[in-house]
């Protein structure tokens, strides 16, 4: 029998097919949480101009003490267009410009003023002034392309005077959920239906992984009349993600129907619990990615291969790197599938991370991958864990839109 291949394989297969989006320029403050297409450089200094860091009076240092004549002053967005001469003095406020010939600025609260005559006293500490460029540089670098645009990185750029910034394009993801047993919402299932979780749940994981989504149905399950709206969804999609109808029952129609959209398998099952009927191909209309059709195993295998998928189509790295986390309670030996195990988590008083599988881990239960933080990774013919070793986890998003 073939060997199915690794996660890690399966993973590499997939990607090698996929290329980044292009980008496009939106405004800039539409652009938070965007992934950004090119360097954001600075075109001058921030700030442009030697600027007061305090409110007071702008001097020359060769000047003091003495008592000045106030010559003027310099707000912010408004400077003294003088310059401060030998025994003169300008009236300034933080962020103002230093006016030409002061290189000084003494706080207010250490002058005494009597109209236009300024008692100041003798050097002392710093000079109150931020120099032109203690921010940036011209032609610095801001904000590298490939950066998640957060509320820090917006107002850089915005420091630049960017009024557009150039992001990669988003996802279009088309979420295909079969089967003639799925209830929708709002309907009323017959007696032999359940409702459609696993399509509204991977809907929003890849809108929190920055895609647009939509979810596609079948008038029934039926091989052409599944390739037809598979056909119709991918004219707008990057990439359709069909859940369900992947195993080898007489109803599972998924492969079969996209058959006849030329598609070439390039990943057929993995070895992986849970999860093994995951695929992914090329067909005539685009990509296609086939999830699991039980909910909980279907968001497993989104972590491990959609959300790696829709990052190389935003110019991103795969996704969160493994980490470590003691165990709260033993694992047994594992068996020849890398096996993802859902399981709580939380970091002890010592800063220690912890991680507790659950019990129930049967593919159909989403009511305990609600209570998932993150999922212990048993690789193939791993040895039984004690409570307290050390294990690899998968941080979960819990964040599902």
């Amino acid at each position: 029998m073939k060997s199915l291949p690794s996660v890690e394989e399966a993973r590499a297969r997939m990607l090698a097919a996929v290329s980044a989006l292009q980008s496009e320029a939106i405004p800039l403050t539409q652009a938070r949480g965007r992934i950004l297409a090119q360097d954001v450089t600075s075109w001058r200094d921030q700030p442009p101009f030697a600027a007061s860091a305090m409110d007071g009076y702008a001097v020359r240092n060769a000047d003091l003490p003495a008592t000045l004549t106030l010559i003027g002053e310099s707000h912010a967005g408004a400077g003294f267009k003088g310059a401060v001469g030998p025994g003169q003095c300008v009236r300034i406020l933080t962020g103002a410009p230093l006016p030409d010939g002061a290189d000084r600025v003494v706080i207010q609260e250490d002058v005494e003023r009597d109209g236009d005559a300024i008692r100041a006293p003798a050097p002392e500490g710093g000079d109150n002034i931020r120099p032109r460029g203690v921010d940036f540089k011209a032609d610095q670098l801001l904000v590298p392309k490939g950066s998640r645009i957060d509320a820090v990185a917006l107002a850089l750029a915005a420091a630049t005077g960017a009024a557009e910034l150039a992001v990669m394009r988003k996802p279009r993801v088309a979420v295909f959920a079969t089967g003639d047993e799925l209830a929708q919402l709002g309907a009323t299932p017959g007696p032999d239906q359940i409702f459609d979780s696993g399509g509204p749940g991977i809907t929003a994981l890849c809108e929190s992984w920055g895609a647009n989504a939509f979810n596609v149905r079948a008038a029934e399950d039926d091989v052409d009349v599944i390739a037809q709206a598979a056909r119709d969804a991918m004219e707008n999609a990057d990439i359709l993600v069909v859940i369900g109808g992947a195993s080898v029952g007489d109803r599972d129609l998924a492969k079969p129907a996209f058959q006849k959209l030329g598609l070439e398998l390039l990943v057929d099952k993995v070895a992986v619990r849970p999860g093994k009927p995951v695929w992914f191909g090329k067909t005539t209309q685009g990509l296609v990615l086939g999830l699991p059709g039980n909910p909980a195993s279907g968001l497993v295998c989104a972590h491990l291969f959609l959300r790696p998928v829709l990052n190389a189509m935003r110019g991103m790295p795969p996704g969160p790197p493994m980490q470590r986390a003691r165990l709260r309670s033993a694992v047994a030996a594992n068996g020849p599938r890398e096996h993802y195990l859902r399981s709580g988590f939380e970091l002890d008083a010592q800063g220690q991370a912890w991680a507790t599988p659950f019990e129930a881990q049967d593919s159909s239960l989403l009511s305990v991958f609600s209570k998932a933080k993150c999922l212990v990774r048993l690789m193939p013919k791993a040895e039984a864990m004690a409570e307290g070793d050390l294990a690899e986890i998968l941080p979960l998003d819990r964040d599902f839109g």
